[in-house]
This record gives C-alpha cells, structure tokens and sequence, in this order.
C-alpha cells in the first residue's frame, strides 16, 4: 500500500490529492485548519482566466513598485523596512525578467489545460460553484496600457489562447452594466468564473468519500526523510503523533518555504497580500445594476467576479508585507470606490473584506515535482494564478510521482485520469 501525505488543503492541496488518488494512491490530507479552503483559497477574485497567464517580471514593474512604494492605496506596494527575504526575492524577480515571454507562454499554455481538468471534477462529484461562462473582459483607459496588452495578447496566441481586441462600443454590449469612459479592451469568451472556496470544499468532500483521510486542526510539527520514506510530526489538541509515509507532496502555500527546509529544499516563496471585497447585492436595484461578465481592470490591478444573483466579488492589489495578515482600511477603500465608479448603482453597503497571502515564487512559475531528496515532492508557489493553474499542476504532479519507482499505486489507477486536454 502507497500512502503519501500532502501537506494543506487549499485549492492545489486538495487538486492534488484528487489527482494522486486518480492514479491508485493512498492519501493523507494535512490542513491546520479546520476545513478545507481556509485561507488563501477562501475569497479570491474568482478567475479562471488564461488571460491573466502574463507573468509579472517587467522593467515597468520594476519602476512602478518604485514609484509607488509611498503612496498607501497604490495597486503595488512594497513595505521598504529592510528583510533579506524580501529583497533577495526580489533580486531574483528581475533575475527572471528575461525569461518573461516564455514564461508568460508557459502559463498561458498550463491555464488553457487546466480548465477541463477542473470542470470534470465538479462533474464527476456533482458540486455547484457558480461557474459563471461568459468569459472575462479586460478594460483600459490608458492608450498605453492597451497597447502593451496587444502585445501580450500576441504571446498568449503563441500558447493557443485566443482573445480578441473590443471597441469602447463592444465593450458597453459586453457588459451592460459597466459604466465610464474606455480606450478599448480585450475580451476572452474561453475564461469563466467561479467560487474557489465552494469548488475546494466540494472537491474535498468528493474525495473524502472515496476514502482520503482529511486531517484537519492538525499543525505539522516537523517532516524528516528517511530512506523508507518521510516521517511526518503533528498535533491535534493535546495530541502529538509521528506517521511514516510514502511520500510527501508540499502544497501549504506561504508555509511550503519553512516546510521544504525541513526536507533539505529551498523553495522561494513570498507571501504577496491581496485583498478582497464581497459586496453583498441584498436588493433588487444592486442586482441589476451589478455586471455578470467578470472584468479585469489592469492599470488598477483589480478583477470582479460575480458569484450567484446575490455576491460580486471584487478583488486585487499587492502588498508586499511578510506574513502579516492584517486587513488595512488604506487598501480595502480603493476597491470600494472602484466599484462605486465604474457601478455606482451597487450599493456598498454590506462590503465584506478580507486579505489572503499568494504565495509567489520570484520567476511566477509554480514549483512542481521532486525536490532534492527521493520521494519529497511540491507543487506550490502559483501566485495569483492558483485558481486558474491548480488542476494542471496536480495532473503535472501526480504524473511525476506515476514514473517513480518506489510509489507503486495501491489500487487501479481511474481511467479518466488521463493527459490534460489543450484548446
């Protein structure tokens, strides 16, 4: 019998999970929380979007987090109290930015593959997550924005995505809902929406019924590797338990760095904030008045997504902060005025706010497969793209330990678990 614990059980934990019990594994789901999708996987901006594969590794970013770096509500700010963390991480980010286009193509070509993946496995399981099929439009005000967001457009085609530039008139048929005065935009009729907690809690209780073990509450203490196996320390309560297993996959997000060094692995995760607000549509008029397709805004770094007749999801910004969780006024107001701007009949009323920290590697490529140690995998460091990538890493995961020779599956592997599919 092969049992492999996977440690957190957020969107790519849970994916993960699911992707290794398709292939006949045993698996043992850690989480310190008490339910799945707790944390960063609790209230994104509710992307799918392919269209949002370009990775951030520019000169121009560079220079905006510069010039930003001291105004409070800019869409990326940086914290400048010194930590060999963060400007290490840094130094690498612009290591990378050569490796942008084909990074961005990298991403783009995952986020295409990853959309059936994701959508047969909420059929198979039969769990609801308002998905909402009517693609994602991206609006500019800036000529010089919308000109870079052309070329952009030119290596996602390169990865097969196929988005087309709008008019401010195509725009307004787009989204009717949608006011204010626009350049032009782009729209990706293939993108879609949903709500990544209700998809992660629902992915979690399908598997839980085929037999993985959910461990939740439980803080992992420690992770030794040994030759048969990894041995895995956690609390629950007053309880303290060591557990051999086959294998480990990491999958905690932010905590994967502090893990991965127990193992003898160095994986540069940062935790990059970003906020959120669910704005509550409790009457008739904010229902109508809010918009259905999803839009991203990308001078303001802000995404929305609308979430059943009754939520619209705002999301966006980045902070770079360490592991501070704190939910600041200065960046929940900008997404609230956004709203108020561009949908002044929604009322703000009822705005719920909440923070989450993307754990992002400095080259904004996912880390996926073998770390430097037999039978110690990862598949972690998405960024803002979890969501979207999540069901193509874990089939990319799973397929790296389907070739080790040590992890021989426990039971047949399911016959849908087959490659990922392309546009």
């Amino acid at each position: 019998m092969t049992n492999i614990a996977v440690i957190g059980a957020g969107i790519t934990g849970v994916s993960t999970a699911s992707a290794l019990m398709d292939r006949g594994h045993d698996v043992t789901l850690f989480d310190r929380n008490r339910y799945a999708a707790m944390q960063t996987s609790f209230a994104n901006g509710g992307q799918l979007s392919a269209s949002n594969a370009e990775t951030w590794n520019r000169w121009a970013t560079v220079f905006k987090g510069m010039r930003w770096m001291l105004t409070r509500g800019a869409p990326l700010l940086v914290n400048p109290t010194p930590s060999w963390h963060k400007y290490s991480w840094m130094a690498e980010f612009v290591a990378a930015i050569p490796r942008y286009r084909q990074n961005t193509v990298a991403t783009a070509r995952m986020a295409i593959a990853a959309r059936g993946l994701l959508r047969e496995k909420a059929a198979r399981y039969g769990f609801y997550f308002d998905a909402e099929d009517r693609g994602i439009l991206h609006i500019y005000t800036d000529p010089a924005e919308f000109a870079h967001a052309g070329r952009v457009t030119a290596l996602l085609a390169e990865a097969g995505l196929t988005r087309r530039a709008v008019t401010p008139a195509e725009i307004r048929a787009i989204e009717p809902a949608l006011r204010g005065d626009f350049h032009g935009g782009y729209y990706t009729e293939s993108d879609f929406t949903g709500d990544i907690h209700r998809y992660t809690t629902g992915l979690a209780r399908g598997i839980a019924g085929e037999g993985a073990d959910l461990r939740f509450g439980t803080e992992i203490e420690g992770l030794r590797h040994g030759p048969d196996g990894v041995r895995v320390t956690w609390r629950q309560g007053d309880e303290r338990h060591t557990e051999r297993f086959d294998a480990v996959v990491i999958c905690a997000g932010v905590e994967s760095r502090r893990f991965a060094a127990m193992l003898g692995d160095r994986v540069n995760v940062y935790p990059v904030k970003g906020y959120s607000i669910t704005v509550r549509l409790d009457d008739e008029s904010s229902q109508k008045a809010a918009p259905w397709v999803s839009l991203l805004d990308d001078q303001a770094k802000i995404v929305t997504s609308r979430l059943g007749p009754n939520r619209f999801r705002i999301a966006g910004t980045a902070e770079f902060n360490g592991t501070n969780l704190d939910i600041r006024d200065d960046r929940i107001r900008p997404l609230v005025k956004w709203c108020e701007r561009f949908f002044p009949g929604v009322s703000t009323e009822h705005a719920i706010p909440w923070a989450g920290l993307r754990p992002m590697m400095p080259d904004m490529m996912p880390r996926v497969g073998p770390g430097r140690r037999p039978r110690v995998y990862y598949n972690t460091g998405h960024g803002h793209l979890g969501w979207t990538l999540s069901a193509a890493t874990a089939e990319m995961l799973a397929e790296a330990v389907a070739v080790d020779p040590a992890l021989t599956p426990a039971r047949p592997q399911r016959a849908a678990a087959l490659p990922m599919a392309a546009e």
